[in-house]
This record gives structure tokens, C-alpha cells and sequence, in this order.
């Protein structure tokens, strides 16, 4: 067996119900870290490589070709073996900071809990699949479950698009999915940081910062 190259890099998962604004304070840190001179990658799961956004509009399916609950986890651990191999770990092994919209966490939560397949077959596939490979630092984004509606739905209107599978799903099962991310952040309060997400984009980005310059701090 060939041996792995060492990780040198850090792994950064941004977690939360869809409309948290996890997506877009990604985008804000991968700027400010860029600015500092840091060498950044930013994914996203499902997705982050060609394979992987073919898998993502399978997940999204919706009416008759939705995917059962099974066969959803199938598709997104296939996604996310692909981003891992093909993206993730290269960009580590150089010293990259990589920051990935959502990751194991996210599978626990929707499908685990959520979905009802249970947390023990995700942890399961995790093993399988990603290795041992897990975020260094995981940021959730926690924010009531009726907030968190309003707002996917909101987005997808001011981009003219349907709503997708997670967006069609109501109040109760987003509550459910952020009851499961707290029992993770209080599980693994070391990797886990929970950042309010109810208050305005400008508030949210500084707890973004001051809980990654935290991690990221020598010493």
C-alpha cells in the first residue's frame, strides 16, 4: 500500500439548516482569508468536482424521481469520496485551507436523524468512505427552524428557481435537523463551534472570524 501524503493544511466544515447563511459567510471568509494571504479552497457537498454536481441535481430530484432515503445517502457518500479524493485531500497535503458547505455533520443530521436511517449507518458509512478524514474545525450555524424556512424560500424566489426536495420539506423537520446539529456541537464540543445566525450578515461574519483566527492562531 502506497502511504498518504501528511496533512499539512486545515479543514474547516461550515454546518446548518438550509438558510442559515452558512453558504454565504463561506464566501465572505475564503475572501478575508485570501486578503491575509492564505491559500484557500472552497467546495461544497454535494458537489465541489464534475462528478460531484452530477450527483447533486440526482439529490435534488423532486415528484417521482426523488431518490428514497437510502438511496439519497448512497449519492451524497459517493459525492463526497469523490470531492474528498479528488479535492480535499490534495489541497491539504499542499497546506491549503479548505472550507467545505457541509460534510459528514450534514449526513448525521438530515439523513441519520432526520430521515430516520439512524446515526450509528452514517458514522458507519463515514468510516467506510472518508477514513478518519474529518473537519479540523466545524462552524454551525444555528437558527430557529421557521427562520431558516423563510429564508431558503426566499432565496429561491429572488432567483426565479423551484423549490428543490429540502426546501418542500416543512418547519418540523428543520427543527428536527437542528436539534440533531446542538447534539453534535454539544457531542464534539473540541472539533464543534455553534455561530448565532439570527442576527445580521455583518455579526455573523465576526463570529466567523473570531472562531476561525482562534483556530488558526499559532500556538
Amino acid at each position: 500500500m502506497v502511504a498518504c501524503a501528511p496533512v499539512r493544511g486545515h479543514f474547516i466544515s461550515f454546518e446548518g439548516v438550509d438558510g442559515s447563511g452558512k453558504s454565504t459567510q463561506l464566501v465572505r471568509l475564503a475572501e478575508r482569508l485570501r486578503s491575509a494571504g492564505r491559500d484557500v479552497v472552497t467546495t461544497r457537498e454535494p458537489g465541489g468536482t464534475p462528478l460531484g454536481d452530477r450527483i447533486r441535481q440526482l439529490v435534488l430530484e423532486s415528484g417521482e424521481q426523488a431518490p428514497t432515503p437510502h438511496t439519497e445517502m448512497a449519492l451524497l457518500f459517493a459525492s463526497r469520496a469523490q470531492n474528498l479524493d479528488a479535492l480535499i485531500l490534495p489541497a491539504l497535503q499542499r497546506g491549503a485551507v479548505v472550507l467545505c458547505d457541509r460534510f459528514t455533520d450534514a449526513s448525521e443530521a438530515y439523513q441519520g436523524v432526520a430521515r430516520g436511517l439512524g446515526r450509528e449507518t452514517i458514522l458507519g458509512m463515514d468510516a467506510l468512505i472518508c477514513r478518519g478524514h474529518r473537519p479540523d474545525l466545524t462552524l454551525i450555524f444555528d437558527i430557529d427552524a421557521a427562520t431558516s424556512l423563510r429564508r431558503a424560500r426566499q432565496r429561491l424566489a429572488q432567483h426565479g428557481s423551484r423549490e428543490g426536495r429540502f426546501e418542500q420539506e416543512n418547519a418540523a423537520f428543520f427543527d428536527t435537523v437542528r436539534q440533531a446539529y446542538l447534539a453534535i456541537a454539544a457531542r464534539e464540543a473540541q472539533r464543534c463551534r455553534l455561530i448565532a445566525a439570527g442576527g445580521t450578515p455583518e455579526a455573523v461574519e465576526q463570529a466567523v472570524w473570531d472562531a476561525v483566527s482562534a483556530y488558526l492562531a499559532p500556538g
